[in-house]
This record gives C-alpha cells, sequence and structure tokens, in this order.
C-alpha cells in the first residue's frame, strides 16, 4: 500500500475531528414501517408504540444552526422506520427548505408513488436514498413482501428519470444475494440507475441470530472484487461500514472514515441526540427536550472525536488500527468492549 496518501488520509482525520463541522443531519421521525425486514437494526413495525416526533419540536431544536452555518451547509437526511408514513412529509420538506436546509429520505419504495415524487419534489427534496436488496426472489424474502420488489422497480423509474434529483440505491448484501449482484448490475444498469451503494449486514437488531444475513470471508472477498471489477460499468461503492484493507480506494472513492459525531448527527423519534441514527442507542449525547442541540454537538460527542477507548478487544494490539481508528461506531455495542465484526479481519482470513 501507498503509505503517503493513507498518512494525509489520516491527518486530514484529524484535522476533520478537531472542526466538526455538521454536513448531515438524520431525523429519525418516525418508528412505523410498513415492511418488516429480516435485518431491520432498529426493530422497526407498523404498529410502533413509539409516537412519531412532532417536527415543530425537531425544528425548533434545530433552527439555531442557521447562525452557524451558510445556507445549504447542512442537509437534513428523513429516515425512520418508514418516513413516507407520515402524512405531513412534504410539508416538513417545504418548511425546511423555506428555512434554508437542504432535505432529502431514506426509503424502501414501497409506498413511493407518482403522486408522493410529485409532492416531495415540489416541497424542494433534493436528494433520495432507495433500498433494493436483489433480484424479485431475493429482495421480497429479506423485505418479507411479495410486492416489495414491484413497488421499489416503480420507485426507482421515478427517481431516476428525475432531472437535478441526488440519489442513490443501496443494497443490503447478504448470503442468499451475494451470488446474483453481476444480475442485479446489470439489472440498474438497464434501468440506467448511476449510482449503487453496497453494505453488509451487521449483527444487530433482527440480524443477530439469521445466519442467512451474514457473509462469510470468502463472500466478502467476492463481494470487494465485484465492486472493484464493475465500477467502469457503473458508479458502485463499497459503504462507509468497515476499513477494508487492501481493498481501500479499489472499492470506494476515499479511505474509510466513519464520520458519526464528526459530521454527522441525529435526532431520534424520542429527541435522543446522537451521531449516526445506526449507532447504539447507550451513545446518546443527549435530548432536544432537557438540552440545546446546538450546544449538545459543539461541546459533546467527545466519544465520537477520541476514539482511543475502541483499542479493545482485537482492536487493541491490531497493526492495522491507525488507519481504521476503530471501526464504525455502529458495530460497537453498549458495553464498549469489543467491536461486533471485524471486516477487516475476515478478508484477511485464510481460505478454509
Amino acid at each position: 500500500m501507498n503509505k503517503i496518501l493513507p498518512y494525509i488520509h489520516r491527518v486530514f482525520r484529524r484535522n476533520e475531528t478537531k472542526l466538526h463541522e455538521l454536513n448531515y443531519l438524520f431525523w429519525e421521525c418516525t418508528h412505523r414501517c410498513n415492511l418488516r425486514c429480516l435485518h431491520c437494526g432498529s426493530d422497526c413495525a407498523s404498529d410502533s408504540t413509539t409516537p412519531d416526533i412532532p417536527f415543530d419540536d425537531f425544528l425548533r431544536a434545530i433552527l439555531p444552526l442557521k447562525s452557524m452555518y451558510k445556507s445549504g451547509d447542512i442537509t437534513v437526511v428523513i429516515t425512520g422506520g418508514e418516513p413516507l408514513l407520515r402524512k405531513d412529509l412534504a410539508s416538513c420538506g417545504k418548511v425546511l427548505r423555506e428555512h434554508d436546509f437542504r432535505w432529502g429520505i431514506v426509503t424502501n419504495g414501497y409506498a413511493y408513488t407518482p403522486d408522493v415524487h410529485a409532492q416531495l419534489l415540489a416541497a424542494g427534496m433534493g436528494s433520495i436514498t432507495v433500498s433494493l436488496d436483489g433480484l424479485e426472489d431475493n429482495h421480497n424474502w429479506i423485505r418479507a413482501n411479495k410486492r416489495s420488489f414491484e413497488n421499489v422497480v416503480k420507485a426507482l423509474d421515478l427517481v431516476v428519470s428525475t432531472k437535478g434529483l441526488t440519489y442513490d440505491v443501496v443494497t443490503c448484501v447478504n448470503r442468499k444475494n451475494v451470488s446474483e449482484l453481476d444480475g442485479l448490475k446489470n439489472f440498474l444498469i438497464l434501468r440506467k440507475v448511476k449510482a449503487w451503494r453496497l453494505f453488509t449486514i451487521a449483527p444487530i437488531g433482527r440480524a443477530v441470530n439469521n445466519t442467512e444475513l451474514a457473509l462469510t470471508s470468502e463472500e466478502l472477498r467476492a463481494l470487494m472484487d465485484f465492486i472493484a471489477s464493475s465500477r467502469k460499468e457503473i458508479d458502485v461503492k463499497f459503504s462507509c461500514e468497515a476499513y477494508v484493507g487492501k481493498y481501500e480506494r479499489q472499492v470506494r472513492d476515499s479511505y474509510f472514515f466513519c464520520r458519526a459525531g464528526i459530521n454527522i448527527a441525529s435526532v431520534l423519534v424520542d429527541g435522543s441526540i446522537s451521531a449516526c441514527p445506526n449507532i447504539n442507542r447507550s451513545f446518546t449525547q443527549g435530548n432536544i427536550y432537557d438540552d440545546s442541540f446546538v450546544e449538545v454537538w459543539n461541546n459533546r460527542f467527545e466519544i465520537m472525536r477520541n476514539r482511543n477507548w475502541t483499542r479493545a478487544g482485537i482492536c487493541r494490539d491490531c497493526k492495522d488500527y491507525k488507519y481504521c481508528n476503530g471501526g464504525a461506531i455502529h458495530l460497537w455495542s453498549e458495553k464498549k468492549d469489543s467491536i461486533l465484526t471485524c471486516i477487516n479481519r475476515m478478508l484477511q482470513a485464510s481460505p478454509v
């Protein structure tokens, strides 16, 4: 590996951490969902007992950011659950744009209709992430709904045909769909999809005990090789979930950098202030009902900005620690004694 570029990246990472300028603010607007996916880390359901967070409460908490950042510097990413279940989604987005926040959504696409599409665009939606987890049988299997694939493809066609809309397709790679990635790539190219992001499934939420979800070392290497060999055909990349050793720069545009709590924050459905919404709830830094969001962002998050505590378990004596800095925070539990899984170590494992 060229040692100069990784060194430059480590310096860059330190500077970014010191500045900790907020770029992406996730709003977990609901825990309700119209699907019951096998891999859901939040264990969302249509009958969630957690009430939706009122938009006015969220807006009141983030408005002080306008005095700290330039117009358009922060993108609010609305997620869930499934954000389309909120009937006020478009009106929420419209108000965000009126206050100079860019905004987008993360959706499973099941309820994404032409009318919904038109309403969200009219409200100023600038970006969207749509989940597609394989060809029809495997997508419907992991989404636990026989109509999910049909609906998400219709959603993709709407998204791809809209000029000026930033989008990507995300795919949860698992043991059932890893062998059909070539077919899925061809399917996406045929539908003129330009941006595709792949990630593996962490052992959290419903995925903990499902042996059909976690890839083997051989399958992980096959995934990396697939991404590296496909990047000339489609803008495909591995997600920000893990350092991948020799595959760095082959499978993404830049070196691994977990920006949780450094450039990324979230307001969860109960008002909790956290970093990336995928991380363990024990990493919460405050709550908008008790604390100033700005004060929390500026003066807390030390656990994210000084990650020396991650030198534990298998990370303690790892020769690659200086590159990964303890990996992605969502792979650490509340015990903070060892990372749940290390993709880099799995990639280096000898074939059985």
